[in-house]
């Protein structure tokens, strides 16, 4: 028996049974897909901390408040305008409330400024959540990617091994020499999970704990502008 066999990275995975393969190819795939959700999601957190920042010193800066709402309705209305999600929060809360003041002026009464001040919470209330879909979007691939790989792994591993022992029964002389391919290649795929799975893990929780802070930012906004509707409502 030839027991000068190639152990290379690529001679392990090419000579490895075909449910290992298998196993191999749906962890790369869902490495891929990690990685590409990885960058999409670190772009998209950064420039939405960016904005929000910006949106925050033109607020406090004590500009006038139609001003701002006409910038974000301009922003909104431009070719790919992205003013950013703090941005489209006060333009829902201050669209709703001038148009409950408008109706109320319409009719010819007296603005109740409870009705008008929940109208505006109901709708940066609604923009909140949606904003917060857009930004935690993809985070539950990460999580069952980072949750699941290794165990995927650990299939292909279990099965590889199973292989290589069985093999040895074709064989009069068990030897190290013998069983240690089947292994590497078994092996191999507790890597490759490991691979898919910590990238995944780490970026998780890094990007959960961003959200996170940024959806403090968002809830800290609502209720200082809805004090400050509040004063207009009066």
């Amino acid at each position: 028996m030839n027991v000068t066999q190639d152990l290379s990275f690529f001679a392990l995975i090419t000579n490895a049974s075909v449910l290992v393969q298998l196993v191999m190819l749906l962890l790369l795939t869902a490495s891929v897909f990690s990685w590409t959700y990885i960058f999409r999601k670190m772009f998209a957190i950064r420039s939405a901390r960016a904005q929000t920042e910006e949106f925050e010193r033109l607020f406090w800066s004590g500009g006038n408040l139609m001003a701002l709402y006409q910038d974000a309705l301009s922003n909104r209305r431009k070719a790919g305008g992205n003013g950013g999600a703090l941005e489209r929060i006060f333009q829902a809360g201050m669209g709703e409330f001038n148009k409950a003041k408008a109706s109320v002026a319409t009719r010819g009464g007296t603005a109740d400024s409870s009705q008008l001040l929940d109208g505006a919470r109901r709708a940066m209330r609604a923009s909140y959540q949606r904003e917060m879909d857009a930004l935690e979007s993809h985070l539950a691939f990460l999580a069952s990617v980072g949750s699941v790989s290794p165990y995927v792994g650990l299939f292909g591993t279990v099965w590889g091994i199973m292989n290589a022992f069985r093999g040895l029964g074709n064989v009069q002389q068990a030897t190290l020499a013998a069983v240690a391919p089947g292994i590497a290649e078994a092996l191999i795929a507790t890597a490759i999970g490991l691979f898919a799975a910590i990238p995944a893990v780490v970026a998780y929780n890094r990007y959960s704990h961003d959200i996170d802070r940024l959806a403090i930012r968002f809830e800290s906004f609502i209720e200082e502008f809805s004090n400050i509707l509040q004063r207009q409502a009066r």
